[in-house]
C-alpha cells in the first residue's frame, strides 16, 4: 500500500499564490500604518493661570492679586515633560542653600515670610508651586504620589544655574504636605539633604482620623473622576453665606481628616481636621497684610482649573497617612550617622542628614497636626535621639504668622549640626 502524508501547506500555485501573497502584504501594510499613525505619548496637563489670568489684567490689578506672579525675586517658569513649574530662587549665591516645600492647598506664597527671613540671614532659598497649585501646571494622567512629587523636586533643583544636588547640597524644609514629602525624599536621597526640618508636617497622621465619608468619596472607582471633582469643588467653594471674602481652609482640611475623631478625645477645640479661624485668616506674606489664606484659596478655585484634580489626587496618593515604613527607613539612616559622630571620615563616607537627627517645629494649638500624637509616633519610628522638637505658641498657621520665629529656630538648629 503506498504511503501517504498529511501536509499543512496549502496549494498556492498559480493565481492563488499571488492573491494570497498580495493579501498578506496588504494586511502587513495596514498594521504598519496603524502603528506609524499612533501619536507619541505626551503628558496631558491643565495649564495654570500664569498666562491666561494675568494677561487680561492691568499692572495695578496684577499687583493687587492675592498671589502676583512676580511676588518674589528670581522667578522663572520651568518647562518640563509634566507641564510648567513656577520656581523662585534668590539670596546670596554663596550662602547655604534651603529648599522649601509648601502644603496641600496653599501655594508656595505661604512660605514667603519664612523664605525672606532666611535670605536676610544669608541663606540661598528656593521654593516652587507644587503641580496644580499657584502658577504650576497640572498633569492629569499621573497619580499625585511620591514618585511624581520626587520628580518635580528634582526638576526644580535641576533648573537652577547653581549646583543643588551634590553631597550636602541643601537644607530641606517641608511644611504640612511638604513635610510629608520631605521625609521620603530625604530617605531616598540622604546624601544631598544636608538637614531635614518638618514644620507641622504630615506623613504620620493616623488613619483613624479619616472619616468613612472621606474614604468612600476619594476611593478610586466609586465615582467617575469628573463627577468627584465637580462634587469636591462645590463642597469647597464659597457659599452666599461665605460671601466673596474667600474660602475656608477648614473645609479643605476636613477633606483630609475627620473632625469628630479628636473631638471625642477633647484634644483641641477645633479638632484634628480643622485649621480653625486663625488659619483661614492668616496673612500669607507679612509685607502684604491684606491677603489671607482664604483669599488665595478662592483665587485658585476660580482661576486654576487644575487645582481640584491635584488636590483630589494628592489625598488619594500622597504620603499623608501612616507612613511608618518610610519614616523607619529614614530613622535607620539617621542612626547610622549618629553612630559615626566623631569619625574623621564620617562626612565623606556618609554625607547628608548631619547630626543624625531632624527637627520638628510644631504649633502648641495646631488642630491639624496634633503635637502629642506626632511626637509619640515619631519616637517609635525615629527613636528618641532621631529628632528634636520645638513647640511655638500658635496653630497650624505657624509658618505664616510666626515665619520669622520659625526662621530663627531652624537657623539655630543648622548652626548646631
Amino acid at each position: 500500500m503506498p504511503s501517504s502524508t498529511l501536509s499543512l501547506r496549502p496549494n498556492l500555485s498559480g493565481v492563488g499564490f499571488y492573491i494570497t501573497l498580495g493579501a498578506a502584504a496588504f494586511s502587513a501594510g495596514l498594521i504598519a500604518a496603524h502603528f506609524l499613525r499612533q501619536p507619541s505619548r505626551r503628558a496631558q496637563c491643565i495649564k495654570s493661570p500664569r498666562k491666561t489670568h494675568p494677561s487680561i489684567l492691568s499692572n495695578a490689578e496684577i499687583a493687587a492679586l492675592p498671589y502676583p506672579p512676580d511676588v518674589f525675586p528670581g522667578g522663572r517658569d520651568v518647562e518640563t515633560p509634566y507641564g510648567c513649574i513656577k520656581v523662585f530662587e534668590w539670596g546670596p549665591e554663596d550662602g547655604e542653600k534651603v529648599l522649601l516645600l509648601h502644603g496641600i492647598s496653599t501655594p508656595c506664597l505661604a512660605l514667603g515670610t519664612l523664605a525672606e527671613a532666611l535670605v536676610s540671614k544669608g541663606y540661598r532659598v528656593m521654593l516652587f508651586d507644587l503641580f496644580g497649585r499657584g502658577y504650576s501646571d497640572t498633569p492629569v494622567d499621573v497619580p499625585y504620589d511620591m514618585r511624581l512629587y520626587t520628580t518635580q523636586i528634582l526638576l526644580a533643583l535641576a533648573s537652577s544655574r547653581l549646583s543643588w544636588t551634590g553631597a550636602d547640597g541643601f537644607h530641606l524644609v517641608g511644611y504640612s504636605l511638604g513635610g510629608a514629602l520631605a521625609v521620603p525624599f530625604a530617605r531616598y536621597f540622604p546624601h544631598m539633604v544636608r538637614s531635614l526640618v518638618v514644620v507641622a508636617g504630615g506623613g504620620l497622621i493616623r488613619s483613624e482620623h479619616v472619616s468613612w465619608k472621606t474614604r468612600l468619596l476619594y476611593s478610586t472607582g466609586f465615582l467617575p473622576d469628573r463627577v468627584l471633582q465637580s462634587l469636591v469643588r462645590r463642597r469647597l467653594s464659597p457659599t452666599k453665606q461665605d460671601g466673596d471674602a474667600g474660602v475656608s481652609e477648614t473645609k479643605m482640611a476636613s477633606e483630609v481628616v475627620d473632625s469628630s475623631s479628636t473631638k471625642k478625645k477633647k484634644k483641641h477645640k477645633d479638632s484634628d481636621a480643622s485649621g480653625g479661624e486663625g488659619f483661614d485668616n492668616a496673612v500669607l506674606l507679612a509685607r502684604r497684610p491684606g491677603h489671607t489664606v482664604s483669599s488665595v484659596m478662592a483665587w485658585q478655585l476660580r482661576h486654576h482649573e487644575g487645582f481640584i484634580p491635584a488636590f483630589v489626587s494628592s489625598i488619594r496618593y500622597a504620603p499623608i497617612y501612616d507612613q511608618k515604613e518610610e519614616w523607619s527607613a529614614l530613622g535607620q539612616l539617621l542612626a547610622e550617622r549618629r553612630e559615626r559622630v566623631g569619625w574623621e571620615d564620617a562626612t565623606d563616607d556618609l554625607p547628608g542628614l548631619r547630626g543624625g537627627k531632624i527637627l520638628f517645629v510644631l504649633g502648641a494649638t495646631d488642630p491639624v497636626i496634633v503635637k502629642e500624637e506626632l511626637i509619640h509616633d515619631a519616637t517609635a519610628v525615629l527613636g528618641e535621639d532621631g529628632f528634636e522638637a520645638v513647640v511655638l505658641d500658635c496653630g497650624h498657621e505657624l509658618v505664616m504668622s510666626k515665619g520669622s520665629e520659625v526662621a530663627d529656630v531652624v537657623a539655630g538648629f543648622w548652626r548646631r549640626l
